[in-house]
């Protein structure tokens, strides 16, 4: 019995239907760009395996990092102890992300990072003696898959089946060049009542509703408008931090920073499952008594991850290099490109780039969305030219880790221009 036989037998894969799809691709080792299969396919992961991966597979500095560090102090309980990875990247971190963030809070994921950042939100306000608890998101908003992120979350196909389980939550519509005016009349109106704990977004990009851009300075307003009326502001930097927009993280790219951010995905390179919260000295300031009430009484069992965070400062050492803030220009400027040379096409909808992410919208007789049935030819197609992308409905990305030649990009740009000659 081959591998791939086993896996069907006893796997149930996350995002994929039990009938109707093709077998899985058995990945024996991965290096670089490149994912080497068991049947002898060597595939450039031009989606960083989720986004996660920033400095390509197997990365020596990284490994070793891991290797050092499970030979040394695999896990500990983080209640009462600490160590010095956990010491070294909340250092690290707070180095990097905007000056107003104070404290870091671990998790074990992206969708982990974003239940700390509501609890927090929420029991700010509890410790306050304030009854403010309702939350405004982004329609369009995805923000993980445990119920307090499926709540901020758009209502769609994807939370149908949790419906009734999930908290209200106010949307404003996606913001476009067009409404502007008008989502801010919304945010306001929701804000009025005075009862709203936090304001949650994904800053600039909306990453799984189809990369959807949208403008710093709207951003910008709407968060001055929701701290001047002391509203929480929470950025969910999973996907967009660690340099996927062109800077450190998408913050990065507006004046008014957010109270709480989310992070995970690239945190440690794409090595190790590990979640990070910050917030500010304010938050912090809600907490900061001996009333064991008062206390934040959340946690995992693998919080703050001693090979987990050696693997982040390992990934962090390697981001801050010339070398990588090189490449990550490097590509942005080749996104750039691509997207001004294929702008005309006419089965392209639209072409979307920052930073190292480019996205390309495709033409379709049906709703554009992720249940598009364009993807069943998208997949496919690429697979067979050695590149994985992994589309969004009828949309494609690349999001490559850092260290993705210009030769390389152009095997996967050339994988693109042959779909659009042969749709």
């Amino acid at each position: 019995m081959n591998w791939v036989t086993r896996d069907q037998k006893s796997i149930w894969h996350p995002f994929t239907p039990l009938k109707g799809v093709d077998d899985p691709l058995c990945v024996e080792k991965a290096e670089g760009v490149y994912l080497h299969t068991t049947s002898g396919k060597k595939i450039i992961d031009a989606v960083s395996s989720w986004w996660v991966n920033l400095h390509g597979h197997s990365h020596p500095k990284i490994s070793s990092a891991i290797a050092n560090q499970a030979a040394t102090l695999e896990h500990v309980i983080f209640a009462g102890f600490t160590h010095k990875p956990a010491i070294q990247l909340a250092e690290n971190l707070l180095s990097i992300l905007p000056s107003n963030q104070n404290k870091v809070f671990y998790s074990d994921n992206g969708s982990t990072s974003v239940e700390v950042a509501l609890k927090m939100a929420f029991q700010y306000w509890y410790n306050k003696g304030s009854e403010k608890n309702r939350v405004i998101a982004i329609d369009g908003a995805y923000h993980g898959d445990t119920f307090g992120s499926m709540s901020v979350g758009e209502r769609s196909d994807f939370t149908r089946p949790f419906f009734k389980q999930l908290f209200d939550v106010d949307f404003i519509d996606f913001p476009t060049k067009d409404n502007e005016e008008i989502v801010f009349k919304q945010f306001k109106e929701y804000i009025v009542s005075g009862d709203v704990a936090s304001f949650i977004f994904e800053p600039i990009v909306q990453g799984a509703s189809g990369m959807r851009i949208y403008r710093p300075e709207f951003l910008d307003k709407l968060i001055k408008y929701a701290q001047d009326r002391q509203i929480v502001c929470i950025a969910d930097e999973v996907m967009t931090g660690f340099g996927r927009t062109g800077k450190n993280f998408a913050s990065d790219h507006i004046e008014n920073k957010p109270d709480i951010m989310c992070l995970s995905k690239g945190l440690t390179g794409g090595a190790m499952a590990l979640g990070a919260t910050s917030c500010t000295r304010e938050i912090v300031s809600a907490f900061d008594s001996p009333e064991l009430i008062k206390t934040f009484l959340h946690g995992h069992s693998f919080t703050a991850n001693p090979i987990a965070c050696a693997a982040a400062n390992a990934s962090f050492e390697l981001l801050l290099t010339e070398e990588c803030q090189d490449n990550i220009k490097r590509i942005t400027d080749q996104h750039v490109n691509f997207k001004n040379s294929h702008i005309d096409i006419p089965i392209v909808k639209e072409i979307r780039t920052i930073g190292t992410i480019l996205a390309i919208e495709f033409k379709t007789d049906q709703d554009s969305s992720y249940f598009s049935e364009m993807r069943n030819r998208l997949y496919p197609f690429f697979i067979e030219r050695n590149v994985l992308l992994r589309p969004l409905g009828n949309l494609i990305y690349i999001i490559p880790p850092y260290i993705i030649t210009n030769d390389e990009l152009s095997k996967v740009y050339g994988a693109i221009e042959d779909f659009l000659i042969e749709p």
